[in-house]
């Protein structure tokens, strides 16, 4: 296939699942502005080596990874800045509902992250999730139970231990 009509397979693919690469990013970022800027160098890397695609069928998932080691760069670049002097930024309301749930992401190591947000955020099957992160499907769902099981482990913890929790409507009905 020539280069200028997989570039324009890739720039389709792009401005389809532009607002999908969004949250992708935002979910690792947690801000607007860097999210949108993971998303602009994500898709400027993305047409600048779209010749790289062997197989127009992946595009998409090609297109997550991108987003995905632009994201953790990012985030890498920014815990070697250590500027003790700068105060944080003022902020702004997030469009997540659950902000719980996304910082209990934090306790997850790269890769479990990477699952549960594909899976949960992006709604991605679990074979796609194998192939943005270049893994075999089992190990997608090995690592997708593990995380599963600290999130919760983490989350109970959070809230507090069962004694403490507010009874169920079943509970206080006395079923």
């Amino acid at each position: 296939m020539n280069s200028g009509k997989l570039q324009q397979q890739v720039e389709a693919q792009i401005l389809a699942s532009y607002e999908s690469l969004y949250r992708l990013a935002f979910t690792y970022v947690k801000n607007q502005d860097d999210a949108m800027d993971v998303v602009q160098e994500s898709v400027c890397k993305a047409i600048s080596t779209s010749s790289e695609v062997r197989n127009p069928a992946v595009i998409k998932s090609w297109l997550c990874r991108i987003v995905i080691h632009t994201a953790l760069d990012l985030l890498r670049r920014r815990s070697r800045e250590t500027s003790s002097d700068s105060l944080p930024e003022a902020g702004q309301e997030d469009r997540y509902q659950d902000m719980d749930t996304l910082r209990a992401l934090d306790v997850l190591d790269q890769r479990e992250r990477t699952v549960i947000i594909l899976r949960f955020f992006e709604d991605r099957k679990l074979q796609e999730i194998a192939d943005i992160m270049d893994e075999n499907l089992s190990t997608v769902k090995t690592i997708l139970y593990r995380s599963l099981k600290k999130l919760k482990i983490h989350l109970t913890e959070e809230g507090g231990s069962p004694s403490e929790r507010k009874p169920s409507g079943r509970a206080q009905a006395g079923i």
